[in-house]
């Protein structure tokens, strides 16, 4: 009888679970309904399985690795990096300080820092690209990818915010690139991470940062984006979003359940929301996928408040006075380009790229752009010398050239 019980307990909260999952889907999907429903009537369930598993066992996305590291946040989150490093002209550091008697200038670290539901592998056409070419460092924020969960969420139930992801850039700064001047790059909250960093650190952008990247992100007003839904559906988003996600954290292990369930109706919101044109390769579509499906429901929830709060307009003006970069898709439905015109607004030397026919994940969509502006910024910032070769960053368009 017991059992009995349990077992239909276990029932009602799946439903609960299910119920309320369906509710915020129903309401988030609106957006990419007609392309959800085409998808569904021209490829069966059985065949878009298969297609996952052979993409995400042949697709080299996400593959490439450097040293690993880690680094400890304030209140001791495990912070996992990596460093890509480049062995200097004439050997090491060290030994050309014995040989010509002088201490070499140090090199240039450029730190990439992700978005909300990545991880450090969204960077992988700009990582092949830029290796051998400059000193490189990616992490993980916390809960993300192969860092920890967030201690003080966990333990203390403390909600997380953007100053939190600003000092956990410092920790991963001060053990992966302690000395020499810096280059940061930015995704999404990666670029909000950037601003908390220069908010509570304006020391650090002012003696040691040459320039900075700022890619599909925003200062502020995140509360007023529509997410190309029509009004009455912003408006439904904005009343239940944030005590649906709260529920739905509550019930991780039900929920993970219902997504896996429902892996194709999320499969075609992802694709909605993190890229714009027809073409992108189903091999990146799907890594993008992997990403998003490997944060918890739990973690989902528990970030997605720190943005409506996030404001850090006032923060930007530390990085006048050396080279921007702010790059976003004119189709991006996260975090609009409109954000990214006011950023460049107020940054009046900075070079603002709007990049057609692309959304959210703009760095995936249109590696060969990104990674081409990022290079002319390191140049402009004297990070890798004029003329070097920056290449081999690919394509993720199915469309052939001409």
């Amino acid at each position: 009888m017991a059992v009995a019980s349990a077992a239909t307990g276990a029932t009602g909260n799946w439903r609960r679970a299910t119920g309320i999952a369906g509710a915020a889907i129903g309401v988030v999907a609106a957006g990419a309904a007609a392309g959800v429903a085409i998808e569904r009537m021209t490829v069966g369930r059985g065949m878009r399985k298969k297609a996952r598993l052979a993409l995400d066992s042949a697709g080299p996305y996400g593959a490439l690795r450097g040293t690993p590291g880690k680094a400890y946040a304030d209140d001791g989150t495990e912070l996992y990096y990596e460093v890509d490093d480049v062995e200097p002209e004439g050997g090491s550091a060290p030994r050309r300080r014995r040989l010509f008697g002088r201490k070499a200038p140090l090199p240039v670290t450029v730190v990439f820092s992700h978005g909300y539901c990545l991880s450090q592998d969204s960077w992988h056409f700009q990582r092949a690209a830029l290796r051998g070419v400059v000193r490189t460092v990616y992490w993980d924020q916390r809960s993300h990818g192969r860092s920890g969960r967030g201690a003080r969420q966990v333990r203390d139930g403390v909600p997380v915010d953007i100053e939190q992801l600003g000092r956990d850039l410092k920790a991963v700064v001060d053990a992966a690139a302690p000395d020499g001047p810096l280059v940061l790059v930015g995704h999404s909250m990666g670029g909000m991470t950037v601003m908390a960093l220069a908010d509570q650190y304006p020391e650090l952008i002012r003696d040691r940062v040459v320039a900075t990247a700022f890619v599909g992100t925003s200062s502020g007003r995140l509360g007023e984006v529509n997410f190309g839904l029509p009004v009455a559906g912003v408006n439904a988003v904005r009343r239940i979003l944030p005590g649906v996600l709260k529920a739905l954290g509550q019930q991780a292990a039900l929920v993970e359940k219902g997504r896996q369930a429902t892996a194709d109706l999320f499969a075609g919101i992802i694709k909605r929301y993190s890229f714009a044109s027809r073409d992108v390769d189903p091999a990146v579509a799907r890594f993008a996928e992997r990403m998003i499906e490997g944060t918890p429901i739990d973690v989902v929830a528990e970030f997605y408040p720190a943005f409506t709060d996030h404001d850090k307009t006032e923060a930007l003006a530390h990085f006048k006075g050396f080279p921007v970069l702010v790059l976003a898709g004119i189709g991006d439905l996260v975090t609009p380009s409109e954000h990214s015109e006011a950023i460049a607004g107020l940054l009046p030397d900075a070079e603002l790229v709007l990049v057609p026919d692309a959304g959210h994940l703009v760095m995936l969509e249109h590696p060969e752009v990104v990674t081409d502006r990022l290079a002319d910024l390191l140049t402009r910032a004297g990070a890798v010398p004029a003329g070097a070769t920056v290449g081999g960053y690919g394509t993720s368009s199915t469309a052939q050239p001409g």
